[in-house]
């Protein structure tokens, strides 16, 4: 692909910061460029006081939760941002009425993710990821569409992932391997044949320690996209 004039990219972030601050990570270290004119242009809004998107979606409150999304989207656009990216998995609950206010086009994490593990054949795939993100059931649709069988963790593991989620990464914390064994065990016994990662301090996990390739990562997707579609190449990993 052709790299595009002008591109820009938009990132919406603060959905943590510290994701935020590994997705643009990502970003650099998956462009192929060998000095700093050869990096894609971006703009990154962290708006630390978005509401919780979990919160807002469970409770019924989500309009003012979209209309910041909205707000902050429109900002980036009138910045000259030509592509937006949202590197937190729970805001994509909004992203389809996002995108039909925004005048610019938003790379869809969860689309993407899903379409990337049918290439990878994958047949049952498990979801780690908010609350908020497994109840609204956007990941299991995605991954229906594309052939495969969405498996969420019960209650007991679900917990635990929110405790990650919660009381260890968005704390600056680098997250607890033995409770990641106990929520790898589960989907294995499960007959899940891979997993994503979706929600973005699951990634900052990743980043800390590492993961196997049976677990894919929803930011390493969002960036890998975001490059290409503004014409830069990738950088083999």
């Amino acid at each position: 692909m052709a790299r595009q004039e002008n591109a820009r990219l938009g990132i919406l972030g603060g959905m943590g910061p510290q994701a935020t601050q590994v997705f643009y990570q990502r970003i650099l270290d998956r462009t192929d460029a060998m000095r700093d004119q050869e990096h894609l242009p971006t703009l990154i809004w962290s708006d630390t006081t978005m509401p919780d998107r979990t919160q807002a979606i469970l409770s019924g409150k989500g309009e003012a939760c979209y209309a910041r999304l909205c707000a902050d989207a429109q900002l980036l656009a009138r910045c000259g941002c030509t592509l937006l990216a949202i590197p937190c998995n729970t805001s994509h609950f909004f992203v389809d009425k996002l995108q039909e206010t925004v005048g610019i086009p938003i790379v869809n994490m969860i689309q993407e993710s899903a379409e990337a593990m049918a290439r990878g054949n994958r047949r049952r795939v498990g979801i780690l990821a908010t609350d908020g993100t497994v109840q609204m059931g956007i990941y299991q649709r995605a991954l229906r569409e594309q052939g495969m069988e969405p498996v969420t963790p019960d209650e007991a593991i679900q917990k635990i992932v929110m405790q990650i989620i919660y009381d260890e990464i968005k704390r600056g914390e680098t997250g607890s391997r033995e409770k990641f064994a106990l929520i790898d065990h589960a989907l294995r016994e499960a007959g899940c044949d891979g997993a994503i990662l979706a929600c973005t301090e699951l990634s900052v996990y990743r980043a800390y320690h590492g993961l196997p390739d049976f677990y894919l990562d929803a930011m390493e997707v969002l960036a890998e996209v975001c490059i290409t579609r503004c014409g830069y190449p990738l950088r083999t990993v």
